[in-house]
């Protein structure tokens, strides 16, 4: 299966996952998995499963911004890819990359930081 040239952390990012991983054991694997399975289904493949959307009205060209709405977290047991749990991250397609910047439970916060989205990517 074709891969990503670099699939980053940002800090932020990192700091989230700690937090995140206090609750839900399962995160780093369950993190591996989603980047190996979702992101190259639907960058490198194609398949849209209606997982991941791009975020719209950020005012952001580049990279494309995107909200992961399926991802699968087993210490959720029994709720399968509807785990309320949200990951945000950017895809530089001319770079072959892709940077996460936030991780979220939807339970904890009902959107994205999008202050954070445009001091990191906007103009």
């Amino acid at each position: 299966m074709p891969a990503f040239n670099r699939i980053d952390h940002l800090p932020e990012f990192d700091r989230d996952l700690k937090k995140m991983k206090k609750h839900y054991r399962s995160l780093d694997n369950d993190l591996e998995i989603f980047k190996k399975t979702q992101l190259i289904l639907f960058h490198k493949l194609n398949k849209d499963n209606q997982g991941l959307v791009p975020i719209a009205n950020l005012g952001i060209e580049c990279p494309k911004i995107y909200k992961a709405r399926k991802f699968a977290c087993r210490t959720l047991k029994g709720t399968g890819a509807n785990s309320g749990i949200r990951v945000i991250y950017a895809y530089y397609e001319a770079e072959d990359k892709i940077e996460m910047v936030e991780i979220y439970y939807k339970g904890d916060k009902a959107n994205e930081d999008r202050e954070r989205l445009k001091r990191r990517y906007g103009k």
